[in-house]
Parts: structure tokens; sequence; C-alpha cells
């Protein structure tokens, strides 16, 4: 594959297109994804035109909707338009509905007048609704068509195999019946009506409807196509199996990001910076990490500046040394603990960003009766250690009443400061 890459981007950049789509020939659709996320913004554009006509769909369905929308940006308007246009009108109405307004209102301009009159339709419904995710290409047929006459129009259509899996039945009216499957059509009776095969007539939702509720529905009924409805239960679209998956997707992402209390523009800015914390150039990192640590080093040249303050004491009393180490990990260890605990508890929504003063107050008299067991334990071990035989009975008080304010302000510090 790495070969393949480097091949092809040497072709691209001498403008050798015969020989670039000569390597391009004979990858499937996903090894032509991996050559392509490792091109740049120019180069993927310019291969992603030499792809044939079939690979290009599977390779464009692949993306991300990030992937796409970059994709599109860097074509001209007439090879936008067609690729735009080779898409079902959902996903026509995703993309153009998460591109920026300039893009979006150059692709919307460009389609077909048919194309703009469902986009705009599907835009019209509420955003996370059923009626947006709808397909308005479906097959639906009278209840009194023949099976045999169903699998014609099966056969047809010039839907995709993932719109065919469900043949749905309306009135006059257009008004939902049932559903058949094209696996039912095929073990029917060639002569039995679609009528009396429909089934789940009152499964359906609207185009309010919640789309991840409407997902989990289909889902569960184990269909591969839901109908969408009006208020008049009349049918305008259908909710296909890889759409609900996606939406189910990102009702998943959106449940875990609201847990860890972050609304859309703040999971939109934590996306960023994660991906400019692990994959982008070095001194965005460095600058937002030394920040921490400049409080370290701050805290650390206070205490210094603290021993030297009673660098006569340590001088004349020797055995306090040998508790500065542990006075020091001991409340950097507690710190830590309440860290984790914070991000842990934020992660899994626990804690509520609210309500963080009660949580702070609460983790700090956790901290202060670990800092009181601590304390004793300390005070009495330096007592009987190095304060009797060294004839310093204060030795004991000092150790304790250092570990106790050391570790309630490092688990103050360690919940706060994130």
């Amino acid at each position: 594959m790495r070969t393949t890459h480097t091949e092809l981007l040497h072709a691209l950049r001498n403008r050798d297109l015969s020989g670039s789509k000569d390597l391009l020939t004979g990858l499937t659709a996903d090894e032509a994804v991996a050559v392509l996320r490792e091109l740049p913004a120019t180069e993927r554009a310019l291969t992603y035109r030499l792809l044939d006509k079939q690979t290009a769909v599977e390779v464009f369905d692949l993306f991300t909707a990030r992937e796409e929308l970059d994709l599109l940006a860097a074509m001209t308007t007439s090879e936008a338009t067609e690729v735009l246009g080779s898409l079902a009108p959902d996903d026509q109405a995703r993309l153009l509905d998460e591109a920026p307004a300039t893009v979006a209102k150059r692709l919307l301009a460009a389609l077909s007048e048919s194309d703009r009159r469902r986009v705009g339709v599907l835009l019209s419904y509420p955003a996370d609704s059923a009626g947006r995710l709808a397909n308005p290409r479906y097959l639906a047929l009278r209840p009194d068509t023949e099976a045999a006459r169903a699998l014609e129009a099966v056969r047809d259509s010039r839907l995709g195999p993932e719109d065919l899996t469900t043949v749905f039945v309306i009135d006059e009216g257009r008004h939902h019946l049932g559903l058949v499957t094209v696996a039912e059509l095929v073990r029917a009776e060639p002569t039995a009506s679609i009528g009396t095969l429909a089934r789940l007539p009152d499964i359906s939702v609207t185009t309010t409807a919640d789309a991840a509720a409407a997902s989990r529905l289909l889902q569960l009924r184990d269909l591969g196509a839901l109908p969408v409805v009006d208020s008049e239960r009349r049918l305008v679209g259908a909710l296909t199996y890889d759409d609900a998956m996606d939406a189910l997707e990102d009702d998943a992402s959106e449940t875990m990001y609201r847990k860890a209390g972050l609304g859309d523009p703040a999971h939109a800015k934590e996306l960023l910076r994660s991906e400019k914390l692990t994959r982008g150039g070095i001194l965005y990192p460095v600058r937002v990490r030394i920040a921490f640590l400049m409080v370290t080093l701050v805290g650390g040249l206070m205490v210094g500046g603290l021993i030297e303050r009673f660098e006569d004491v340590l001088a004349a009393v020797v055995a306090v040394a040998i508790f500065v180490p542990l006075i020091m990990d001991m409340g950097g260890n507690v710190g830590t603990q309440s860290t984790t605990i914070f991000a842990r508890g934020l992660a899994l929504g626990h804690i509520d960003p609210k309500a963080f003063g009660h949580q702070l107050f609460r983790e700090v008299r956790v901290g202060a009766t670990m800092a009181l067991i601590l304390a004793c334990l300390g005070g009495a071990i330096a007592y009987f250690w190095q304060g009797v035989p060294n004839d310093i009975p204060l030795l004991g008080l000092a150790v304790g009443l250092s570990l106790f304010t050391s570790v309630t302000l490092a688990t103050f510090l360690g919940f706060a400061l994130p």
C-alpha cells in the first residue's frame, strides 16, 4: 500500500494521468480510500476523478462527512455537482446541512430542480428528526398488485440494493398500509396480491419523530427500512438500515459527550483540541501542557523558599530532613488521585459542572479525613522513630501538622485545577 501511495503521488506531480490511472486499476474501494487518505487535498481530488464510476461511488460512501466535504470543496462546481447528484436525497441533505454556508449555497444552486426540491423538503424538517433522514426514493405499490408484478417493479427500479429491501403498500391517497420484504415476494405465489402479504401496518414513524428513536425501532423490528409518514399517515419516505445505524452512532457519541458535561459547541471544540494535541504540531501541546507544569514549578519554588527560610532549623535538627520527601510525595500522590477522580467522574456523568462547588467541598472533606489519618500515623512514627531517641518531642507534632496541611491542600488543588 505504501508503494502504491508513493508511486501515485510521484505520477500525479509529474502529471502522468495515464500512469496514475493504471496504479488505481484493480484497487478495491477500501484500498482506494486508504490511498486517498494519505494524499494532500489537491492530489486527493485529482485521484478521485481518475477512479471508475462505481469505485468512486463506493469510495465516497466510505469517507467520513469531513472528508466528503473537503473533497467536494477541492472540486470544481460541475464535478462536485456530479458527485452530489449521484447521492441519495437524504445524503445530499446531510452534506449540504454540514457544509459551510458558501459551499452549500454553491452546490445547492448547481443541483437539478428536482433534487433541489427534494433536498429542500428534507432540510425543512427539524434536525435529528426521522424526516431529515428519510429517503424520498422508495418503492411503493397498491395492495392489489400481484407478487409477480411487484418483483418486476423491483427489477425495473433504479434504486440501489440498500433501498430495495422493502416494498411499501399504499392506497390511492398514499396512506401507509404495511410492507413486504423482497424475500417475502420471492417466496410468495406469483398471483398473490401484496395487500394480503403486507404486514406491520401500524409500524411507522412520523417525520418529526426523533431519528435515534426511529432507528432503534427499526433495529428492534429487524427491518431493512422503516416507513416515515406525515401527520395524516401519508408515506413520505423510508428510513433505511444504513442511515439508521449512522443515526444511532451519532446519538451514542452525543450521549457520551453530554455525560461528560459537553454540549455541541464544546463537543466540536474538544474534538479540535484533541486532534491538535495528538496529531498537530508540537507547539500547541507544549503551550497547553507547560501551563500546568508552571503551576508545579511555582509551587516547588515556594516550597524551596520555605525550606530556605528554615535552613537553620534543618541544620540544627537533621531529623526533620528525613520527612521532607515523605510530605512532598504524599501531597503529589493525593493530588494525582483527586485529578483522576475528577476526570473519571466528569466523563461518566457523575460530576455536574453546575454543582462543582458541592463536589469540590465533598472532595476536600474526603481529603481532610485522609489527611487526619495520615497525620496521626505519620506523626506517631516520627515521634517514636526520630523524636524520642533524639530528644525532639515536638517532631511528631510538626510532621503530623505538615502532612495534614499538605494532603488537604493537594486534594483541593488536584480536584480544582482541571
